[in-house]
């Protein structure tokens, strides 16, 4: 990557850039930046076997929606459509719309957020309100644009007062949400924030423990990388760094997984 991309990266999602500072005596050279470098790659042990089955795997999926059977086999719009009119848990009184994923069905990359807002609940998808705009731009930054991702949450309606979700309503939504990731078959799903990624991985493991490491979920093993969530970076904008870290980490591993599928061929 070269010096200007990463400078247009880290400006994309809000990481500051600096001037460097003349020797004493020099004038500085008009427009000289000081570049930033890319965080260094974490250590690996030395002859990491690049299958699937080698990745960190979580314990058995838990918390799936007794009747999640009803959701086998079904495609895009009967499983929208079930979606929409859903009853299963108490969350259904509440709602304004039911808020089911957005773009590219066949995307190589699949974000997973923990449950609709304010602003997801009046439009009916993900991920619009000002968090939704800074995960626009921490996919532009990594050359992605919207269109190019599906994106999902871990519940299709928004909690009350934008409280966490509770486990049975998560596991109410457990099988529409397997079912999405059936369809699109990603390449690699990025857990977007700690509810988020202990509802996909079954754990109780911190978020700042999940990071930096490539998950395995379900029988099918789907990869999975963990990140904060953009809401989160509104709150804390001195953690981006560890955002772009975090994506960079995703792309690197969606590279090597490319490379064994090609060589395995």
């Amino acid at each position: 990557m070269t010096p200007e991309r990463r400078l247009a990266c880290l400006a994309a999602i809000g990481v500051d850039v600096y001037v460097r500072r003349p020797p004493p005596g020099a004038a500085p050279a008009a427009g000289e930046v000081a570049p930033v470098a890319e965080p260094a790659p974490r250590p690996r042990p030395a002859k990491r076997s690049p299958e699937i089955d080698d990745l960190v795997r979580p314990v058995a999926v838990a918390g799936a929606a007794p009747d999640s059977l009803a959701v086998a086999g079904l495609e895009w719009e009967p499983l929208e459509a079930m979606v929409a009119g859903c009853t299963r848990c108490t969350l259904c009184q509440t709602r304004t719309k039911t808020v089911f994923g957005t773009g590219d069905r066949h995307a190589r990359w699949m974000f997973i957020g923990e449950a609709p807002g304010a602003d997801e609940d009046r439009q009916g998808e993900p991920f619009v309100g000002r968090a939704g705009q800074l995960l626009t731009s921490m996919l532009r930054a990594i050359g992605l644009r919207r269109e190019d991702v599906y994106i999902a949450n871990i519940l299709k309606c928004r909690p009350p007062g934008n409280r966490d979700p509770r486990p049975e309503e998560a596991a109410q939504c457990r099988g529409y949400l397997e079912r999405q990731i059936e369809l699109v078959e990603p390449a690699i799903v990025v857990a977007v924030g700690r509810i988020a990624a202990q509802n996909l991985l079954a754990t109780e493991v911190p978020l700042a423990r999940l990071r930096g490491r490539l998950h395995a979920l379900g029988a099918r093993g789907w990869p999975v990388v963990v990140t904060y969530h953009p809401a989160y970076l509104l709150r804390s904008p001195g953690e981006k760094r560890k955002v772009w870290q975090d994506l960079l980490f995703a792309r690197q591993e969606l590279a090597r997984l490319d490379s064994a599928g090609r060589s395995a061929t």
